[in-house]
């Protein structure tokens, strides 16, 4: 019996550990998570903000993802999804950094307008910013302009 429950607390343990939690960006900036904690960061790639460079022959990305609330800086290297569009739905694996930058190991973009995975449209419903009978998500000018600093 004790052999047993050492293997049941063996392998909760590996499951807790694999564990990658979903936040949006309002949810991370509020309640950040530990530096190099890996996490689904999801919302939208704000317009505008996406720009490309190259560091020792390898494309990389800066963009910011934004939930209508608060927006994300996030760091890629390697090459985006060919689905990936400013204005879109996204979710970045990854860690914030002691700056609050978000640096994604892999970027997930779907093209489809009325995409948006399920925990980016949950945490926009929770802040008001965005709910399904009012049709697919803003466009990405409207999304700029819900989260300009007032």
């Amino acid at each position: 019996m004790g052999s047993f429950a050492i293997a049941i607390i063996l392998i909760l343990s590996a499951f807790s550990s694999n564990l990658v939690y979903f936040k949006a960006p309002s949810q991370l900036i509020n309640h950040p998570t530990e530096q190099g904690t890996t996490i689904r960061l999801g919302g939208m790639v704000m317009a505008n903000s996406l720009h490309y460079s190259h560091k020792d022959q390898t494309p990389t990305a800066q963009f910011k993802v934004t939930d209508g609330q608060a927006a994300i800086e996030v760091h890629y290297t390697g090459i985006l999804p060919d689905l990936f569009r400013e204005g879109q739905s996204v979710i970045a694996i990854g860690s914030l950094d002691k700056n609050n930058v978000f640096t994604a190991n892999e970027v997930l973009a779907k093209h489809d307008e009325t995409y948006m995975p399920k925990e980016v449209a949950e945490a926009l419903r929770k802040s008001g910013k965005w709910d399904p009978k009012y049709g697919p998500p803003p466009d990405a000018q409207t999304w700029d302009h819900m989260t300009k600093p007032k």
